[in-house]
């Protein structure tokens, strides 16, 4: 399911996608629990669809809350939560200056 979301978010098919990935997360929510890599993961593809989408509050709150997670997790070092962070960021500058 994760890899068919991901190729309807490639094509541009954000409504698709969307409805995978929410699906994703809430099965590795309850196989893998809520704090599993592979549930962050999800959550950080989720928010880029939000993204992708000019969801742009949505994927903010979402990917700070994976963020927030990935750091207790993964570490602040994670290749995973640096890129997280780092996407955060630019989102954030993006949404002062161009506005939601």
């Amino acid at each position: 399911m994760a890899n068919l979301a991901s190729t309807y978010r490639n094509q541009g098919r954000w409504k698709k996608a969307e409805e995978l990935e929410v699906q994703v997360i809430e099965t590795r929510k309850r196989v893998l629990g809520e704090e599993h890599p592979d549930t962050l993961i999800s959550m950080n593809n989720l928010a880029f669809t939000f993204k992708s989408q000019s969801r742009n509050d949505e994927a903010i709150s979402l990917l700070k809350t994976c963020l927030q997670l990935q750091k207790q997790i993964l570490g602040p070092q994670h290749p995973d939560t640096e890129s997280s962070l780092k996407s955060l960021n630019e989102w954030q500058i993006e949404n002062i200056v161009i506005g939601p």
